[in-house]
């Protein structure tokens, strides 16, 4: 089931004259339960698609659709009930400074006259959800950053909303702390089967946590796919610029020589990572190899192993074992 919808969606600024193009034409569908990232660099228009969501910035033209739900459609009053069930985590946090952890999660279920016993109750079970039990009394300038941002995933989770938008939510945050949100999100997206939307420049959170993945370069979607897909396979050059921040392949494969013999790159995903399948298969044949550059990781929960190998023997041999890795959901190719 489609949950996000973005239909021809653009955003054009005028000012003093100027016209810029911050989205551009751009479709975009997210489904019920995913955890979808959207990655760019700055000025990428990625934090403009992610408002455009839930209306904070109206689109120039297109339709946005949220739950079935034409947002784009709708009046300022029946919009206000529907942004109820989209909830927001910011860069900075946005807390109110001068109130409790409870009096920051409590703030938007005030906003939506919840009674007191029903917000008391609703806070309690955040409080629990987000690890922060013990600092429900504090206020944010007495708390790390990491429990800052738990304090506002919690307050963004306060309406029960279906759809959970992430504006750059750990950018800020250092890398131990960013991966304990991570997982956070991970938890959350898990135990609520809330679909989350995320913007990013760091390829290493679209690596730990998304299913899917969209790219975005000069206001449009330039790439989308599967995570697993877009980082093996990259096709343009932007994406494959995110991909080498966290790929630990070498730079440069030709580097290595190779006494003429076949040079394979080859991608194990799933299970079969930690199957010995090259193995099994080199041995039916005369042939021989030998590893130039390997790493196992994960992508999410899925892992992945990749190899830069030398096949050395005769060309049937080398020709069969391409095919019988194939044959085997393998994904094999000859580099030369």
């Amino acid at each position: 089931m489609t949950l996000i919808e973005l239909h021809q969606v653009s955003k054009t600024y005028r000012t003093h004259g100027a016209v810029t193009e911050a989205l551009f034409n751009v479709g975009l569908k997210v489904d019920k339960g995913d955890i979808f990232g959207v990655i760019g660099h700055s000025g990428a228009g990625k934090s403009t698609l992610l408002r455009c969501v839930n209306l904070l910035e109206r689109p120039t033209s297109g339709r946005v659709i949220v739950n079935g739900k034409e947002l784009t459609a709708l009046r300022e009053k029946e919009l206000q009930q529907e942004r109820r069930r989209i909830g927001m985590i910011f860069q900075h946090f946005n807390l109110l400074t001068t109130a409790t952890v409870t009096e920051n999660i409590a703030f938007p279920l005030k906003l939506a006259k919840w009674s007191s016993s029903r917000i008391r109750a609703r806070v309690d079970e955040l409080l629990e959800l987000v690890g922060l039990r013990d600092h429900a009394g504090k206020y944010p300038a007495q708390l790390s950053g990491g429990q800052k941002q738990r304090i506002g995933i919690a307050r963004a989770l306060a309406t029960n909303p279906d759809v959970l938008l992430c504006d750059e939510a750990t950018s800020a945050l250092d890398p131990q702390t960013t991966q304990s949100i991570l997982q956070l999100l991970l938890d959350i997206n898990a135990k609520l089967g809330i679909t989350i939307l995320l913007i990013t420049h760091e390829m290493h959170v679209i690596r730990s946590i998304c299913n899917r993945v969209a790219v975005m370069d000069g206001g449009r979607i330039v790439e989308e796919g599967d995570v697993l897909d877009v980082f093996l396979k990259p096709k343009h050059a932007i994406t494959r610029e995110f991909v080498g921040q966290v790929s630990e392949w070498p730079d440069d494969q030709f580097a290595y020589a190779h006494r003429g013999g076949r040079l394979l790159r080859i991608h194990f995903v799933g299970e079969s990572t930690y199957e010995p399948v090259l193995y099994e298969v080199v041995r039916e044949t005369a042939a021989t190899f030998a590893i130039l550059q390997g790493t196992v990781s994960r992508m999410k929960n899925t892992p992945y192993g990749q190899l830069l190998i030398e096949l050395r023997g005769e060309t049937a041999d080398m020709d069969r074992i391409v095919d019988r890795l194939r044959d085997r959901g393998v994904d094999v190719e000859v580099v030369s």
